[in-house]
Order: structure tokens, then C-alpha cells, then sequence
């Protein structure tokens, strides 16, 4: 196996593991927020967010940070965005 085979491989579980942490942290983060937290407009009227929505806008944002991260990683070790592509 070669170093950067590795390297990729160790990358990749990483975060893999990372993501099914932060996964489940956002979920019982969720259970609390959604019992101690209720929106309210003008009107007085409560609107009540739905669990899936909000676990799903965490998620989507922890994604895109970890895609930005990898692409500025990519850029600093290669100097391109998309290391490989022309």
C-alpha cells in the first residue's frame, strides 16, 4: 500500500466516523432544542418546527464546512481545487 493510498484511506475514515458522531449529537441536540425552543411570529401564534427539517439544515451545514475544508486542504497541499483535473 502506498503512503498516499493510506493517507486517503485514513482520510476517508475519519471522516466517515466524524460524520456519525456529529450526526448523533445533532440529534439529541434536536430532542432539546424542539422541547425549549418554539418560534413565534407576529401574530402570536406559535409555529412549531419540524425535527427533520432542522436535523437536516445541521447536517447540510456541517457538510458543506467539511467540503470547504477539504478544498482549501486540497488546494494547500497541491495547489489546485480538484487535484487531478486539468
Amino acid at each position: 500500500m502506498s503512503p498516499l493510498l493510506g493517507f486517503l484511506v485514513f482520510i476517508i475514515l475519519l471522516t466517515a466516523s466524524l460524520v456519525a458522531y456529529l450526526t448523533k449529537q445533532f440529534q439529541k441536540e434536536n430532542l432539546n432544542y424542539l422541547s425549549s425552543n418554539q418560534m413565534t411570529n407576529s401574530n402570536k401564534s406559535v409555529k412549531i418546527i419540524e425535527k427533520e427539517k432542522v436535523v437536516a439544515e445541521i447536517l447540510n451545514g456541517r457538510f458543506a464546512m467539511i467540503g470547504l475544508i477539504a478544498a482549501v486542504g486540497a488546494y494547500l497541499t497541491t495547489g489546485q481545487i480538484i487535484p487531478g483535473f486539468v
